[in-house]
């Protein structure tokens, strides 16, 4: 006999329909809260990675070594040698410098008192950094006692080092106390005579025989006597070549027809038709009188006599 199925009431029928429902809201709004916590954790680690990577490049940038370039010397002149070019780049910092925005005020504060460089000028490229200066050319050497220094032709005082490349002749008998600092000026009249009349020499040697320079000879300028300031009957300017003979140059240049003597172009004249004969200044003569225009250049054969 077949069972009768067992008839729900409706109150009976809402409640189990609202239990299913409850239970299936229950599990999605789980599954909900289950998702939205993956997804946040995932944004979380997507922030996390961004700051990581932004922190991690600024760093690498912080401990990256910045970019570096050559330290070139533009138009350095053939006198220049390396010990005086070494010592210019190491004054600038090195061979290699970083290339920055404040390179070159950097470089050129380095360089300014530099006394061998005037008007400095420095130029950064992406892998260079380029340095522009007038070279001062050392001319006259001074010596007081175990100081020495040099001078260039606008008498700025240059600290001595070796160059023994140029011919650079020592000024004795300048009036003066103590010298000026390297860079500065040494304004005396004497040693501008001295210089003036090394330059002339110098610039006939170029005109002349630049391979067999006459001023390499010329060992001391001495302007003892300048202006006849001890004796003024006696030569103002003597030279003196490197075997010791003394040439009686007179007065300094432009001033001859003040004290009667030969022009400045005969004095050179006989000098250099001495120097031309003889193959050297040092030949035997006792002395080579110039500033006399009546005078004969003694022959060495006058040390005989």
């Amino acid at each position: 006999m077949a069972r009768r199925k067992a008839n729900m009431s409706i109150r009976e029928r809402i409640t189990s329909l609202w239990k299913t429902k409850t239970k299936k809201q229950a599990a999605a709004r789980k599954q909900t809260a289950i998702t939205a916590v993956k997804v946040a954790a995932v944004m979380c680690l997507f922030v996390a990675g961004g700051a990581f990577l932004r922190y991690a490049e600024g760093y690498v940038e912080t401990v990256k070594p910045p970019e570096e370039g050559d330290l070139v010397l533009r138009s350095v002149p053939q006198w220049a040698n390396y010990d005086l070019k070494t010592r210019i780049v190491s004054i600038a910092g090195a061979s290699r410098l970083p290339i920055r925005d404040d390179t070159a005020q950097v470089v050129a504060g380095r360089l300014e008192d530099m006394a061998w460089l005037d008007n400095v000028e420095v130029e950064v490229t992406h892998d260079q950094v380029l340095v522009s200066a007038l070279w001062r050319k050392p001319v006259a050497l001074i010596e007081r006692g175990p100081s020495k220094f040099y001078v260039d032709l606008d008498l700025f005082v240059l600290d001595h080092m070796p160059m023994a490349h140029l011919p650079i002749v020592e000024v004795t008998g300048t009036r003066m106390g103590l010298p000026p600092e390297p860079g500065e000026r040494f304004d005396r009249d004497d040693l501008a005579a001295a210089v003036k009349l090394i330059d002339v020499i110098s610039r006939v040697d170029a005109d002349l025989d630049p391979k067999n320079p006459l001023l390499e000879q010329i060992a001391q300028v001495d302007v003892d006597n300048y202006k006849g300031r001890k004796n003024h009957s006696e030569p103002h300017i003597l030279l003196y070549s490197k075997d010791g003979t003394e040439i009686l140059w007179g007065a300094e240049i432009g001033e001859w027809a003040k004290h009667l003597e030969a022009t400045d172009e005969q004095k050179l004249a006989k000098l250099y038709g001495y120097y031309a004969r003889f193959g050297s200044l040092s030949a035997g003569a006792k002395y080579i009188n110039l500033h006399d225009p009546l005078d004969k250049v003694p022959q060495p054969i006058d040390k005989y006599r």
